[in-house]
């Protein structure tokens, strides 16, 4: 899960520093367990594993089974290898873990279980693994070829970590509500996706499938740290607010990478998605996200944008690098920009910050400012053992 690119203009940011925050999500997460303290009493679950099976090491049950057998604050573990699926495998609203105790659904050390969903056509109702449970942690299984989301989260309070979201038909991992009739009070709040990547997501019109999503019905409180999110044929990121439904819930971006989006690894590009890094709204809607200590770097259409967002937005400690249109693009709003750099290696678009932005902040408006001189090489990232991304341009790591 590591990607190198070469960079003209580069700049210092990113990566390691953790910041606490309120409620459920200021608590850490564990690191992958190892085989020596695996959960008592937890089910297992393989490739070959059938419904009625004990769920042991020995006598593996299916995800399905034992996801309805768990108990709350119980484990499953996912035995490496492919599982193949045409159907999606949902974690049902009430089947919950508490705010002491989630349940957990994760691989098996040193094993990576791939959820596989490619018997799916395309279509909304098309989800692969579905969270609609409260509480609950997943960690470490890659899920791909959904016909639409790869990892839909309609519950609310759940950690999803070390996930590889991929190939999938619409956004790889997306928060928002269970149902058309669920109530705003309702929609999925407080979630940490962290340490996790999602690339290749591409849906036939190429213009609706994201790396990351929370969007259109989501409640407050949705986080993503330490992710990346790269070659996706829309945006790296979409908070997408609707007229219909009203605005969504505050979302924190931080410590992230958006890189490469709007082209598929393959090079397949559409012309008509939004190919942002960081899309930050829509039709007019105030939401105040915060956004910081990110970085957006070759993206097909803007760095980091409003999207129509008016919004009081934080915005501080990103830098965004040769974007196609502008690094930074908001038109409207009173957010505060503090400590943002933007480079160039040629000439592009020059940014534009309607709203509180200080002499702390390094935008292009033609040339390059000290910062970008510091900087070249390869860009690579990856995950340190403690699940902070980290990121290197020739060599050398970047911290805000």
């Amino acid at each position: 899960m590591q990607k190198k690119k070469p960079v003209i203009a580069c700049v210092s940011l990113l990566a390691g520093s953790l910041v606490a925050l309120s409620g459920t999500l200021a608590q850490a997460t564990s690191t992958p367990t190892d085989a020596g303290s695996l959960a008592a009493d937890a089910l297992y679950v393989a490739p070959s594993g059938s419904d009625d099976a004990a769920g042991t090491q020995s006598d593996p049950t299916t995800l399905s089974s034992a996801i309805g057998r768990v108990s709350s604050g119980g484990t499953i573990y996912l035995r490496g290898g492919t599982y193949t699926y045409s159907e999606t495998v949902t974690i049902p609203p009430g089947n919950d873990g508490t705010s002491a105790a989630r349940t957990t659904l994760a691989a098996y050390p040193d094993e990576t279980p791939v959820l596989n969903f490619a018997a799916m056509s395309e279509d909304p109702a098309n989800r692969g693994l579905a969270v609609n449970g409260a509480y609950w942690h997943v960690d470490g299984v890659v899920v791909e070829h959904a016909g639409d989301n790869g990892i839909f989260v309609g519950g609310s309070d759940n950690v999803i970590e070390h996930v590889v979201t991929r190939f999938n038909h619409d956004s790889g991992l997306q928060i928002s509500r269970i149902a058309s009739d669920t109530p705003d009070d309702e929609w999925p709040a407080n979630n940490l996706v962290l340490s996790s990547e999602s690339h290749d997501n591409a849906d036939s019109d190429g213009e609706d499938a994201d790396g990351f999503a929370s969007k259109l019905t989501s409640g407050p409180g949705n986080v993503f740290r330490y992710t990346v999110s790269h070659n996706n044929i829309d945006d790296g990121w979409d908070l997408y607010t609707k007229s219909e439904t009203g605005p969504i819930g505050p979302v924190t971006i931080e410590d992230s990478l958006s890189y490469d989006n709007g082209t598929l690894s393959d090079g397949t590009v559409n012309s008509d998605g939004d190919r942002n890094g960081y899309k930050l709204g829509g039709d007019g809607i105030e939401v105040d996200h915060i956004v910081r200590r990110n970085i957006a770097y070759g993206n097909g259409h803007h760095g980091f944008t409003y999207n129509s967002n008016p919004g009081s937005m934080a915005v501080s400690d990103n830098v965004s690098i040769d974007n196609a249109e502008r690094n930074f693009s908001f038109d409207k709003g009173t957010s505060v920009f503090r400590d943002n750099v933007s480079c160039r290696g040629d000439d592009g678009s020059n940014d534009k910050t309607v709203g509180d932005a200080d002499s702390s902040n390094q935008f292009w408006t033609g040339s390059n400012g000290p910062a970008c001189s510091a900087y070249s090489g390869a860009m690579d990232w990856s995950f340190a053992d403690d699940g902070s991304l980290v990121v290197t341009f020739g060599g050398n790591r970047v911290t805000p």
